[in-house]
């Protein structure tokens, strides 16, 4: 009777454990379904309804060339540079081999988070060979998600460790002439000018008019603002990086952030495929000075004694 009775003690027991596990895993599992969504949370910058970013000419399994040009799609949005606040707008980032970083945070700039922060609305970037994930990620003017944030599906691509067959006949024909006269220069800042590490950069142009990138009109073109770099060559298309900004949304003026310290700066206007017209468009090169408050440094002046 005894033995029965500890049997029965021992069954209820292990009733009693079996539940609490349950519990716990519908507990551990119910948590597990809500992460995602709170994930979902974004910044202070609320996005437009139905607001959406996606890959215009890549899609999941698509091959690459290791220098491709990456075109961004945007629905019920506007396009503006960062550090600009315009309501129902944002700039780029490319996620290239990472998961989405907190969506609640300033995304992080680095090779695996790249900034299209002058309101770039393609860019070319430069992949090694091999196996890749992209994602688009809008963001306000501070880089942080908006609130639903407004990402696109991960693609995933091959990039080809040759040029893809074909690459030469996808490349211009022919570069586009400019009318004699043609001219680009600075309306603002100035040669020698003090200015802070945000600042507005106004583009001048006489004898040609402004059209979009992939916009092929004759005697028009767009703007490129060359940081800390050179001309490479008038035969090849400008690359898209900090040093080399695209404005090919047809922008006459853009707010950029500059680091500390002396700058040079040089405007050049360039075709439908981001190539220079024979002759080139471009302006003087310029240097200015950054400094935090956009005045110049005190000199320190010493008394004879």
């Amino acid at each position: 009777m005894g033995s029965a009775t500890a049997w029965k003690r021992r069954i209820r027991t292990c009733r009693t454990w079996t539940c609490r596990i349950g519990a716990i895993l519908a507990l551990t599992q119910a948590a597990g379904a809500q992460a995602p969504q709170g994930d979902r949370k974004g910044g202070p910058t609320p996005s437009a309804p139905g607001a959406a970013v996606y890959f215009i000419d890549i899609k999941d399994g698509s091959i690459l060339p290791r220098k491709p040009m990456i075109r961004f799609g945007l629905r019920n949005m506007g396009v503006a540079p960062a550090g600009s606040e315009r309501m129902n707008a944002g700039h780029h980032h490319i996620l290239v081999d990472v998961p989405t970083p907190p969506l609640d945070r300033p995304i992080p700039n680095d090779f695996n988070h790249l900034h299209f922060g002058a309101g770039q609305t393609e860019a070319e970037i430069e992949l090694t060979p091999g196996e890749h994930t992209l994602q688009l990620l809008l963001a306000d003017k501070d880089h942080i998600p908006h609130s639903p944030p407004v990402l696109s599906d991960v693609v995933k691509v091959r990039v080809a460790e040759a040029p893809a067959a074909g690459a030469e006949a996808a490349a211009p024909a022919a570069r586009h002439s400019s009318p004699p006269g043609a001219r680009v220069y600075f309306v603002q800042p100035r040669n020698g000018a003090v200015v802070p590490r945000k600042v507005t950069i106004r583009f001048g142009l006489v004898g040609m008019g402004v059209a979009p990138a992939g916009f092929d009109k004759a005697n028009t073109g767009h703007h490129h603002l060359l940081i800390d770099a050179p001309l490479r060559s008038p035969n090849e298309r400008i690359p898209n990086d900090f040093n080399h900004l695209h404005f090919g949304l047809g922008q006459t003026e853009a707010q950029v952030t500059l680091p500390l310290g002396t700058h040079t700066l040089q405007l050049v206007l360039a075709d439908a495929d981001h190539v220079p017209h024979v002759p080139p468009v471009v302006s003087e090169t310029i240097k200015v000075l950054v400094t935090r408050n956009g005045r110049r440094p005190r000199v320190a002046r010493h008394r004879d004694r």
